[in-house]
């Protein structure tokens, strides 16, 4: 659900919904408290959400590059080393490598607002998840940059979620407008991201092993965050250092079934057939794919943590896809059943990950972890000894710049004594409004981090 025009965000600043700006911490990428104008900020004086915040940060944390990278790195080889890489976690993970490699030669991508300062790495900011023209002008270096790279040397690529649209220079014949409107209506379509990025990469000339190929035949090794259902590789921003066996005709039938009608120069380029980099490709044979952090290793942390305070855990799996509103009123029956069936007097947290999609019905501002929590607080009614929270922890939920809500037993019940509607909220997509109205957004700023959507129900 997109809130706002991305590819006009100002670097050093970020809207929030309702047009309120909140200047970032210098050198941090985190809003200080108090910094939203009269967008209320969460009060954690109630204990279950502190206890659900808690298990999110402990998410988030235990995916930080600057905490896990250098386990993954090798000593820094001889001879020229050049650093690319894309997504939102890209530009810590770039600052993590020269924590440990010191400065470097490079060019990394994130979304706007989520640049750190580097050393000798270039960090460029651009727009997510519709690409901008930013985004496109530093793909093109990055692609001139790898060009002139020998046998004898090195291409490090850090890769995480949000690549997609920020490594975004077209294929040919394509310009950025026929790509903006191929993503705007498939990302309001409600289409799974396995869907979106096989497209993405039928229209890109960097995406499917591109970028790979364009280094050959410098040696590469890409450390990935996962933020993909599955963790394949080549899901991971659309796979610029992978191999696919994807098809054009493929991408036209999922254009088809989402009712997405493409410009004339893409529907073109789809029947010409220019498919992305096949494995075995030989100028992929000295590239080398490493995930290393995953959403079921946040998940984990966090289950471990409630474990510890004497909660028991219903894990869900870190893989679960569909439309958030369903989701959310199958999880509500789970909570309600469990609420009902339990034999134990211990507190129950239900816990999972994945990637939840909204179909644009109306013109509010929300995002799927937002809108979730209002689906599911309407499945709820107010049922006691639930709580629950839900963010992408990126800390961007859809395009605003809040991380997801919160829900408690007396949501609804808030609701309609400040005069709102949630029934009506839902069907306009408007649930970041509700929620900011409730004061029940979970703000963080950019976690730096990327690794997918965090949900929990606390049931007492």
């Amino acid at each position: 659900m997109v809130c706002r025009s991305e590819g006009s965000a100002p670097v050093a600043q970020a809207r929030l919904p309702g047009g309120i700006f909140a200047p970032k911490m210098p050198g941090t990428g985190l809003y200080p408290r108090g910094a939203l104008g009269d967008t209320p900020v969460m009060d954690d004086g109630n204990p279950d959400f502190a206890l659900l915040r808690r298990l999110f940060d402990r998410a988030v944390a235990v995916a930080d590059p600057m905490r896990i990278l250098s386990g993954h790195l090798p000593a820094k080889p001889p001879g020229r080393v050049v650093v690319i890489g894309a997504g939102k976690a890209s530009a810590r993970m770039a600052e993590a490598v020269e924590a440990a490699w010191g400065p470097c030669e490079g060019l990394v991508i994130t979304r706007y607002g989520h640049g750190r300062p580097c050393q000798g790495i270039e960090i460029v900011e651009a727009g997510h998840p519709v690409p901008d023209a930013a985004g496109v002008a530093a793909t093109r270096r990055m692609l001139d940059l790898v060009a002139g790279l020998g046998p004898d040397d090195f291409a490090l690529a850090l890769i995480s979620g949000g690549g997609s649209a920020l490594l975004c220079a077209p294929a040919a014949g394509l310009t950025l407008a026929d790509k903006q409107a191929v993503a705007q209506d498939l990302l309001a379509s409600g289409a799974p991201i396995s869907e979106v990025n096989g497209v993405r990469k039928q229209l890109s000339a960097v995406k499917g092993g591109r970028l790979a190929a364009a280094a050959h035949p410098a040696r590469m090794l890409a450390l990935m965050i996962s933020d993909v259902p599955g963790d394949a590789p080549g899901d991971i921003a659309s796979g610029p250092t992978v191999g696919d066996a994807g098809d054009a005709e493929r991408a036209a039938r999922v254009l088809a079934h989402r009712g997405v009608t493409p410009p004339p120069a893409v529907a073109a380029h789809l029947a010409r057939g220019g498919a992305p980099v096949p494995p075995e490709d030989p100028r992929l044979a000295r590239v080398e794919n490493t995930v290393i952090a995953a959403p079921a290793q946040s998940l984990a942390a966090a289950a471990d943590l409630a474990r510890s305070e004497g909660i028991e855990v219903r894990h869900l799996g870190d893989a679960i896809e569909g439309e958030a509103r369903r989701v959310a009123a199958d999880h509500a029956a789970l909570a309600l059943a469990a609420r009902r069936d339990r034999a134990s007097a211990r507190p129950l947290l239900i816990l999972s990950g994945g990637e939840l999609t909204v179909t644009r019905r109306g013109n509010g501002c929300g995002g799927p972890n937002a809108e979730y929590c209002l689906a599911l607080a309407l499945a709820l009614q107010g049922a006691p000894g639930i709580h629950a929270l839900a963010c992408d922890t990126d800390g961007v939920d859809g395009a605003a710049e809040v991380a997801g809500a919160r829900i408690a037993p007396d949501t609804l019940e808030r609701a309609r004594a400040a005069g709102l509607d949630p029934a009506a909220a839902l069907a306009r997509n408007d649930a970041h409004r509700f929620f900011a109205a409730l004061g029940d957004q979970v703000v963080t700023g950019p976690t730096l981090t990327n690794v997918n959507d965090f949900r929990a129900l606390l049931i007492r």
